[in-house]
């Protein structure tokens, strides 16, 4: 067993490709175990894709499958790291879903300057900005953040009106328990002087001016 690897797992070498190609990338690092018989695994560590098969395997068999592990991980990669336009369609089916189609939000797009937040918006132009730290968290979560930011197009504030419309989210205290754990985990604070107005950890609203603070 070389260093770095688990117990009955050999480290195979670490190519471009996992075959031994010149690709650029991904980073591919085969660890071949003795314990496996069957089963074949992959994961992200760092910047690279390992991938766990059985000693067994042929070289044949270890370059199909380091293919099709590559293609799982990075498909599951672009579910988790949707594209700006991808989020406006994604928030659009939201409120029709959960909103009744009320909410029309016009932009929805990654930031990455709420440090404190996980979302903002403002109501004046129908605009939603999300945190890039909610790129990877699992979907629901996301669409957790999304359905609360659109619920704001309908109510500025959070009376009972806008935990009425958030509530239609059914995933909706599960997500918020998610985005809590996270923030204590990583013991996430507001900046100094500012308190939260939301439990949850959002901001809350972008006012309509052009100097709003979440566009800096």
């Amino acid at each position: 067993m070389e260093p770095g690897a688990g117990p009955g797992e050999d480290r195979g070498d670490v190519t471009a490709d996992g075959t031994g190609g010149t690709e650029a990338r991904p980073d591919v690092e085969v660890r071949r175990s003795r314990r496996r018989r069957r089963t074949v695994s992959a994961y992200r560590e760092g910047g690279r894709i390992v991938v766990l098969v059985p000693a067994a395997l042929s070289e044949a068999e270890v370059d199909r499958w380091v293919a099709e592990m590559v293609r799982r991980i990075e498909r599951s990669d672009a579910r988790a790291r949707p594209s700006d336009d991808e989020l406006l369609g994604r928030a659009r089916r939201l409120s029709d879903r959960y909103l009744g189609g009320m909410a029309r939000p016009a932009s929805v797009r990654w930031v990455d300057n709420q440090r404190s937040r996980w979302g903002s918006c403002t109501p004046g132009d129908g605009t939603i900005r999300l945190s890039t730290r909610l790129q990877g968290m699992p979907s629901w979560v996301v669409d957790y953040v999304l359905v609360h930011e659109l619920a704001h197009l309908l109510v500025p504030g959070h009376d009972a009106d806008f935990w009425a419309w958030v509530a239609h989210y059914p995933h909706a205290e599960r997500a918020k328990g998610y985005l809590l754990g996270y923030s204590a985990a990583g013991r996430l604070e507001p900046p100094p002087g500012e308190e939260p107005d939301d439990p949850d950890g959002f901001d809350e609203l972008a006012d309509d001016s052009p100097d709003d603070p979440a566009d800096d």
